[in-house]
Parts: C-alpha cells; sequence; structure tokens
C-alpha cells in the first residue's frame, strides 16, 4: 500500500485530472463556436462568439489548466481572424 501522502496526492491528481479536461473540452467548444461564426461572416454573432471564447480562455488560464502565453496565442490569432472578417466586410469583400 502507498503511503498515506502518495495516496492522497493520487486522489487530488485524479481530481484534478476531471476538472482540467472539462475546462479543455469546455474551451475547445466554445473556440470553434467562435471559428464557425467568423466563418459564416456575421459580425454581431461572431462578436458575441469571440468574446465569450476569450473569456474561457482568460479563465482557464486563471484556473491554472492553459499556460498564459499559449491563452495569449489563441486570443491573437482568434482576434487575428475576427478582425481580418470585420475588415473585408467593411471593404466589400
Amino acid at each position: 500500500m502507498a503511503t498515506r501522502s502518495a495516496a492522497k496526492a493520487h486522489r487530488q491528481s485524479l481530481k484534478r485530472r476531471l476538472r482540467n479536461r472539462a475546462v479543455k473540452s469546455y474551451t475547445k467548444t466554445i473556440l470553434k463556436k467562435a471559428e464557425a461564426a467568423i466563418a459564416s461572416g456575421d459580425p454581431q454573432a461572431a462578436r458575441e462568439a469571440v468574446r465569450a471564447a476569450i473569456s474561457a480562455l482568460d479563465r482557464a488560464a486563471k484556473k491554472g489548466v492553459l499556460h498564459h502565453n499559449n491563452v495569449a496565442r489563441r486570443k491573437s490569432r482568434l482576434m487575428l481572424r475576427f478582425n481580418a472578417m470585420v475588415a473585408a466586410k467593411q471593404t466589400g469583400g
């Protein structure tokens, strides 16, 4: 039998793993919705979806599930795509 501290650490790691998986899954889902909204070309729907995605990413970073640099990169790329879509709509593309 493992020592008490090792057993407790294992129980904690299992709980963290489940929580981290849930947060990652939710974040991925929200990001996919944002990408789909951007691809649809509707600026209002895309704005709301991007806002939700950025919020989900920031929460994941705050909880330590995703590294802050990883979150910054994802947010930057998402905003580049969103801004490109908005610019294309404004120029009549």
